[in-house]
């Protein structure tokens, strides 16, 4: 029989949002400050998925300079009713400290492929909002609401001193606006940090789905319900669906935050987050990823996973429906002739791609913006990391004018976190040269550079650049022009590329990047030419 292998999406892609339309099933995952926002996934057999659609592409959308890290798109949430696409998302502004400034929008399609609309925008009273398009043909959100005064000293919920509940709020179509009455219908367990609501009617029951326990090692979906909409909610006589908080063997960890789905057959399914840390460690350079359990409905109406247990299965038997596998994903983006930037490649933040990039006849062309790690408008084009084992090549066409015009190959988590092969020139020979940056220097971000003397390189041609993963190590390798490669620094710490690399346990919430970045600190904007990007996975 075939069977499903979790994580069906590997690599960064956290908060599933699963719909179903006839016989094609969409994923809408976050994707935090990389742009385009919001990667929406496909499948017809639930075991094969592509990357179909990347909605919010505008800077009417979205607009994320000066977002920090970790910041941007949380938790968006996918439906589909009345002919329509719809989605919600949250662009949050600021991660630390007592404040999130998360402000809550819709955009709509008639295809999911779009155009999506211009945004509506709806609140701002916390995040993960989703919408809930009731029987009588009324629509609400629901989102967690952020209790910016509560502190842990003064807190009557042990763990949860800034998740205030689950607001619901009517949605008009008719006025575009969120009308009426704000109910908080849910405080959730005392596992606490109750968030990632979404709504749904089965069998005369609202059925309302949280993830509780922070997205780290303590993480789990949580069910309650209520014949009213607005509660009271009863919750799980297991409280939770799905968790695996009690288990460190598990190989997958940090499980919650997911979404429930029917087959057309009325089989449950339920996606959720899961990571695969490296082995021994508690650090996920993957970052957090999407899985998907079988499910079934007991007698007294409550959810169960069909193994009978709340620990998800790394493994589950298919369901019955025609095999789909999609075309292979190429590991090289030839960037001769290229005319658009494929799916699997994203920048940061930024909407206005013409100063940040060009895909030109015969190189993408990257223009030196501000330093890498910067919040506003950094020149990075990089691909997921999904396995242990990673390996990415790249070649380099590039002349700096100073010492402070770079152009190279990264590994990439955030701007505390990460490795950098760039091509430079030499202040004391005022020639081409070699160099490393790393960074693993959390909150201050100060780069070392493990290489020591920079690699003198001929004053004129390309250059090839690598990198290799393997599990904890990398290691960087160079060549020029046709010349074989050659390793240059040590082997350096690819542990550090994860959401516990630095800051500690579940701190960040992206995942590992590989893919190629140019700089210029003086601000004259000096291109630098790709010819292509390899990206191998396992």
């Amino acid at each position: 029989m075939p069977q499903i292998e979790n994580p069906i999406l590997r690599g960064f892609h956290p908060d599933p949002s699963i719909c179903r339309v006839g016989e094609d099933y969409y994923i809408a995952t976050s994707t935090f400050e990389w742009y385009p926002g919001v990667q929406i996934s496909h499948s017809r057999d639930l075991v094969n998925w592509r990357t179909l659609a990347q909605p919010l592409r505008r800077k009417e959308q979205l607009d994320m300079r000066g977002n920090p890290d970790s910041c941007g798109v949380w938790a968006p949430a996918l439906s589909y009713a009345d002919g329509l696409f719809w989605l919600i998302y949250t662009d949050v502004k600021r991660l630390d400290g007592n404040f999130k400034d998360a402000h809550n929008y819709l955009v709509t399609a008639e295809n999911i492929e779009g155009p999506w609309s211009d945004p509506i925008y709806l609140n701002s009273s916390g995040f993960d909002p989703s919408l809930f398009h009731d029987e009588d043909g009324k629509k609400y959100l629901v989102n967690m609401v952020w209790n910016h005064l509560a502190t842990m000293g003064n807190s009557d919920r042990r763990g949860a001193p800034f998740f205030g509940g689950i607001l619901l709020q009517e949605f008009s179509v008719e006025e575009q606006r969120l009308v009426g009455e704000i109910t908080n219908v849910y405080p959730g367990t005392e596992l606490g940090l109750t968030e990632a609501p979404h709504l749904m009617k089965k069998n005369g029951y609202y059925y309302l789905i949280t993830a509780e326990g922070g997205t780290g090692y303590e993480h789990a979906v949580t069910y309650a319900r209520s014949r009213d909409l607005r509660g009271p909610y009863e919750t799980h006589p297991n409280k939770h669906l799905l968790t695996v908080r009690d288990n460190d063997a598990h190989p997958l960890q940090r499980t919650g935050h997911g979404q429930y789905v029917e087959l057309p057959d009325g089989t449950p399914w339920h996606t959720y987050l899961c990571t695969r840390p490296l082995p021994g460690t508690r650090r996920s350079q993957m970052g957090r990823e999407s899985g998907i359990a079988r499910c079934e409905w007991r007698e007294d109406g409550w959810l169960l996973l069909a193994n009978g247990g709340m620990e998800p299965s790394p493994v589950e038997e298919a369901p019955a429906l025609a095999p789909h596998p999609w075309p292979e994903v190429p590991a090289r983006f030839d960037f001769v002739e290229m005319t658009e930037m494929p799916p699997q490649l994203q920048w940061l933040r930024s909407p206005e791609t013409e100063r940040l990039f060009e895909l030109r006849e015969d190189a993408l062309r990257l223009f030196g913006r501000e330093s890498i790690g910067s919040w506003f408008e950094q020149a990075l084009v990089a691909a997921r990391q999904t396995e242990w084992v990673c390996a990415a090549e790249t070649e380099v066409t590039f002349a700096p004018e100073s010492y402070q015009q770079m152009a190279g190959l990264a590994a990439y988590y955030n701007r505390t976190q990460f490795h950098y092969l760039a091509v430079t020139m030499d202040p004391e020979t005022g020639g081409r040269a070699l160099n490393i940056l790393s960074c693993a220097d959390w909150p201050e971000g100060r780069v070392t550079y493990p290489l020591g003397e920079m690699v003198a390189l001929p004053e004129a041609g390309s250059v090839r650049l690598r990198l290799e993963i393997n599990h904890a190590e990398l290691q960087f390798f160079y060549a020029v022009g046709e010349g074989p490669f050659r390793a240059i620094g040590p082997v350096l710490d690819a542990s550090i590329l994860s959401d516990e690399g630095v800051r500690g346990e579940h701190s960040n919430f992206t995942g590992n990047f590989v893919g190629v970045a140019a700089q210029d600190l003086t601000g004259r904007g000096k291109a630098a030419d790709f010819a292509y990007l390899e990206v191998v996975n396992g």
